[in-house]
């Protein structure tokens, strides 16, 4: 685990400090050794949102590392959904996400809001006002 926590430094070393390299051969590197944090950036970055059977697409990839026990997989599968349109699945994902241990997937399945204050929710029709509590 120690060389893939490296590459792990290596990458945001790149990202954020401008260092040499390419990050997204170390992304790929980091998702095909099965690095829930490299699946989960890398996920973020694809285009393609895809199906869950396809391994590297976005909900592929988010799936990947829900079932690695990383919540944060969960919650990029409800967002996702929420993006589409699908609020069943958006409220099943968080329902997921909220019993893998995410507090912030069970306060927003408590409150459970079908508007949210992102541009994405702009696009599909489902934008509100920031509030206190965003």
């Amino acid at each position: 685990m120690e060389k893939l926590d490296r590459l792990w430094e290596r990458y945001w070393k790149i990202t954020d400090q401008h260092g040499n390299g390419y990050a997204t051969s170390i992304l790929w590197h980091l998702a095909l050794r099965g690095h829930t944090g490299g699946m989960t950036v890398l996920s973020s970055k694809l285009r393609r949102e895809g199906r869950i059977a396809q391994a590297f697409s976005q909900t592929g990839l988010a799936y990947r590392v829900y079932r690695r026990g990383d919540p944060v997989g969960a919650n990029h599968l409800a967002l996702n959904a929420f993006n589409r349109g699908d609020l069943i699945r958006y409220r099943y994902w968080l329902a997921r996400g909220a019993r893998a241990g995410d507090a912030e997937a069970l306060r927003d399945l408590r409150r459970f809001e079908i508007r949210l204050p992102h541009a994405n929710a702009a696009a599909i029709g489902r934008v509100r006002p920031w509030r206190s509590y965003d």
